[in-house]
């Protein structure tokens, strides 16, 4: 790749510093990253990863490089141009081309590479990092998707990498693309505009959250035992919205606290204090959603807890009804052997039986009969087997 002309510092409008003025001395570049000859890798012009790519001048496309090679090209041709490249997954070896183009950190790309980062902001020389989770509600399997974006914002440059399906950044340029006086701002309006998009995608988030909260109490009070399942899936879902949207409330606010120190432009200015008082509210509506869905849990369990009981307690009253019923069937059960047992005795017709020609015999057993059921009768009587 042929040597970079210095064209920053010399080409740019002052409108452009910004945020991105580095604060101190600058720092050295870090080192590009090489092949095993110590050139870059080749990164093919057809790879899917690169989304789009366009240089910007006063804020209207002036070019549309099919590949990064020629982006690079034409953004050194357009004095005081800006180049707005969007990745979707990219291979290392188109990270390093870009690492080398505009000397972005080796700690950047790495998180770039990897993902999985949590959300901040971080400065590299005159290079903003932003790591962001977008948010999108997905209605038939009623989830929540959440979806990493990695930001390389420099003085004439803007990289967008995306980890996932949020959010739509080609409606954030062509948004930008029809309102070129703040496009023209330079890559921090673009920024806003992307941290903009990402805050307005949390609104259908909470909707949606905010509508299986409702269901799910419908279904705590009607007893639905698959409730408690969607509680946890619930919960295990805002404590990923709570991770992607708290951390934004204080970058927002670092941002805006060096407004004064950067000279970003006042209309900059004006929108991103909207961006943060809705990233401001949307947290405190994720954190609201939590307590909640405690609160539901709590409800839910002493809930399952009273319908147990009460199934416990009808368990008891029937084991009980069975017990008396049970007594019952056993103490006529007793009553009606004792004749039987007579009956069978003297039923035997043994010659050698002196009851059998016995005169009083048959009285006598009748009336054997008679004392030994009256009496079981009242004995189980007074145990209130009857």
């Amino acid at each position: 790749m042929p040597e970079r002309p210095d064209r920053r510092p010399s080409s740019l409008p002052a409108k452009r510093s910004g945020w991105l003025r580095p604060s101190g001395p600058s720092s050295p570049p870090p080192p590009a990253a090489s092949g095993p000859a110590g050139s870059l890798a080749p990164v093919p012009p057809d790879h899917r990863s690169v989304i789009d790519s366009a240089v910007y001048r006063d804020g209207r496309r002036v070019a549309s490089p099919a590949t990064l090679a020629d982006t690079f090209r034409q953004l050194r041709e357009q004095h005081g141009g800006m180049a707005w490249i969007g990745l979707y997954r990219p291979t290392e070896s188109e990270l390093h081309s870009l690492a080398a183009e505009f000397n972005l950190h080796p700690l950047a790309v790495e998180d770039a590479l990897e993902a999985h980062q949590r959300p901040k902001l971080e400065r590299y020389g005159d290079t903003l990092f932003v790591v962001l989770r977008a948010a999108r509600y997905l209605d038939a399997p009623e989830e929540v998707d959440f979806g990493e974006l990695h930001v390389f914002v420099g003085p004439d440059f803007l990289i967008t990498v995306r980890h996932g399906a949020a959010p739509d950044l080609s409606a954030v340029r062509r948004r930008m693309e029809e309102t070129p006086d703040l496009l023209s701002l330079g890559p921090e309006a673009a920024l806003y505009a992307i941290l903009d998009a990402v805050v307005d995608g949390y609104a259908p988030v909470v909707a949606g959250v905010q509508n299986d909260m409702d269901e799910i109490e419908t279904e705590v009070f009607r007893g639905d035992p698959e409730v408690s399942r969607r509680i946890y899936e619930l919960s295990r879902e805002m404590v990923e919205f709570q991770r992607a949207t708290r951390p934004l409330v204080g970058m927002l606010h670092a941002l805006m606290a060096g407004f004064a120190k950067y000279g970003t432009d006042e209309e900059l200015q004006r929108y991103l204090r909207d961006v943060a008082d809705h990233v401001t509210h949307t947290s405190e509506r994720v954190d609201g959603f939590r307590q909640a869905l405690t609160e539901i849990l709590t409800v839910n369990a002493t809930l399952v807890s009273q319908q147990q009981n009460a199934e416990m307690r009808a368990l008891a009253e029937a084991g009980f009804e069975q017990n008396e019923e049970i007594k019952k069937i056993s103490s006529w059960a007793a009553i009606l052997f004792a004749p039987t047992l007579v009956g069978t005795i003297y039923g035997m017709n043994f010659e050698t039986m002196p009851e059998l020609h016995w005169a009083a015999g048959y009285p006598f057993a009748i009336l054997l009969m008679a004392v030994v059921c009256v009496s079981l009768y009242v004995i189980f009587k007074k145990r209130d087997w009857l």
